[in-house]
């Protein structure tokens, strides 16, 4: 296949997605309150037509060039390399505009609402970073844009929050619960039940009811896309041997992985958060703790009591900060297509240090888990490994100073 045949591979390329039912196995489906379903079904019939139009393509893909700055580079990190004996490339999603790869989705949901004739957007975040890309968004289309976000996470994602307000959002604080992401996504979905007519609502991750996961993936796939291509031009082989990426939801996973799926050549490794440790009551590894349930309208893998009470998550990372995991991901688990591994907060900090200084790079905390999943892996020297770059540490320097004791 040349390089020109592969840039032009379709997003959401047949075969990765749910069935008719938003299902991934026993993953996925759409339990939604009433008020909700015909917001929801007027997504699930109309957004694989939209996207489809190449009008809507072409739109998207200009502005994905144009205005995120796609595609992003694939970069050869030589001294990272050399540390564990391998050949490592980095997919620079930190480049994108807003400084993660949340844009993506956001410029693709932003088009496909005001195709549907919504009038105002609302959405959820923790680390800030999808909060920031729906505002950026809000603010070139002209359209009201409201963000929900834990009380928690407005302290210590402080420039995130200042950026969604200097780009004309309101931002609404989650007060409830562990005052997080979960939280936030609650306020968000009660805030769609009470404007269910004019208002879309922007999910940041591949997780909500169908539509939504797949809608997600497929926005997000042009990563996967690009590493084919540029994989193909650096080393002759479009294929990796090893994907890498931090799950918390999972949307820059979800991207990473999407147009390898299919090809059991490659391994697909995903990352969790185990805070303070997996069994210290103070982690966010759904694969490890979670159990099947509901959460904020689909079936996946959810950190729940007995009872099927939610559990409060913890990482040092806000992004990943979060009880569950998108339905594909879940499925992926549970049929052993991915791998999936969890780092504790020390070791992710360790691993953001450790990359600033051997590649001249600040990572996301949220990438940093995925930096140090590479030291639970058996790499060989003719390894190709790809690690999805999700963001950058612009964000994160409070907790990294913390650190430094500074």
């Amino acid at each position: 296949m040349t390089t020109k045949e592969i840039k032009i591979l379709p997003i959401g390329k047949e075969g990765s997605g749910p069935d008719e039912y938003g299902y991934y196995g026993s993953f996925g489906g759409a339990y939604i309150p009433e008020m909700l379903f015909p917001n929801v079904e007027e997504l699930k019939t109309r957004y694989l037509e939209i996207m489809a139009e190449p009008a809507f393509q072409n739109e998207f893909r200009t502005l994905l060039r144009d205005y995120v700055g796609r595609p992003t580079p694939l970069f050869f990190a030589e001294r990272l390399s050399k540390q564990f004996n391998t050949r490592i490339y980095l997919k620079r999603e930190d480049l994108c505009h807003t400084g993660a790869h949340k844009i993506n989705n956001t410029v693709g949901q932003i088009l496909l609402a005001l195709r549907l004739g919504k009038k105002r957007i609302i959405a959820e975040t923790g680390a800030g970073q999808h909060g920031v890309a729906t505002a950026t968004v809000c603010a070139l289309k002209g359209i009201e844009c409201v963000v929900y976000m834990g009380e928690k996470d407005i302290e210590r994602q402080a420039p995130n929050v200042a950026r969604m307000k200097m780009l004309g959002a309101t931002v609404v604080p989650a007060l409830s619960g562990s005052r997080t992401l979960k939280d936030a996504t609650n306020e968000a979905i009660r805030a769609w039940i009470n404007n269910p007519t004019d208002t879309h609502y922007i999910i940041g991750s591949v997780v909500g009811p169908h539509p939504y996961p797949d809608m997600v993936a497929r926005f997000q796939s042009v990563i996967s896309e690009e590493v084919r291509w540029q994989l193909l031009e650096q080393t002759g082989s479009e294929l990796p041997s090893h994907m890498i990426a931090c799950v918390g939801g999972g949307s820059n996973a979800a991207g990473a992985f999407y147009h390898f799926i299919h090809e059991q050549a490659v391994k697909l490794v995903a990352v969790e958060a185990a805070g303070h440790g997996i069994n210290t009551g103070m982690s966010a590894a759904t694969t490890q703790l979670g159990r099947s349930g509901i959460l904020h309208g689909s079936k996946s893998l959810v950190m729940q009591t007995e009872d099927g009470q939610v559990t409060e998550p913890h990482s040092i990372s806000a992004g990943l900060d979060y009880p569950g995991i998108g339905p594909l991901h879940a499925h992926l688990y549970e049929s052993g297509r991915g791998t999936f591994l969890s780092v504790t907060d020390d070791d992710a900090l360790r691993s953001a240090f450790e990359v600033s200084r051997l590649e001249g790079i600040i990572p996301a905390l949220e990438t940093a888990h995925a930096f140090s999943a590479l030291k639970q892996l058996s790499l060989r020297t003719d390894n190709t490994v790809v690690v999805c770059l999700s963001g950058r540490g612009d964000k994160d320097l409070a907790t990294y100073m913390k650190a430094m004791g500074v």
